[in-house]
C-alpha cells in the first residue's frame, strides 16, 4: 500500500472513530470526506437546549503526501494519534500554526 493510501486510511478511521463516539440523539457528529481533493472533516449538526449546534470540530487535509492538520476542536491530541497509528513526525504538518511557529515543534514545518 503506497503512503498516500495508507494516510487516507488512517485519517478516515480517526475521524469515523471519534464521530461515532460523539453521536447521541440530539447532535449528530458526521464525517465529510473529500477523497479526490483529499479533504477530511468532522461537522456536528443538532439542536441541543433548543440551541442549534453547527460547526466543524476537525478537519484534516492531505497535501504532498502529508498530512495537513488544520483544526482541531477536540481534546484529542491529533498529531499524537496520527503517530500513534504509524504516521512519522515529519508527514504531520500543524495548519493551524503560523509558518514561522512551526519550526519550534516536532512536526514538519510544511
Amino acid at each position: 500500500m503506497d503512503k498516500l493510501t495508507q494516510y487516507r486510511e488512517i485519517v478516515q478511521t480517526i475521524l469515523t472513530e471519534y464521530s461515532d463516539r460523539r453521536s447521541d440523539a440530539e447532535v449528530d457528529s458526521q464525517c465529510i470526506f473529500d477523497t479526490q481533493r483529499d479533504h477530511y472533516q468532522v461537522v456536528n449538526v443538532g439542536w441541543s437546549n433548543r440551541g442549534r449546534i453547527y460547526g466543524c470540530v476537525m478537519h484534516l487535509d492531505l497535501k504532498d503526501e502529508k498530512v495537513w492538520i488544520q483544526y482541531n476542536g477536540t481534546e484529542i491530541d491529533l498529531g499524537q494519534e496520527l503517530v500513534d497509528r504509524g504516521v512519522p513526525k515529519t508527514d504531520i504538518v500543524l495548519g493551524f500554526q503560523s509558518p514561522f511557529r512551526r519550526q519550534f515543534t516536532d512536526y514538519a514545518v510544511s
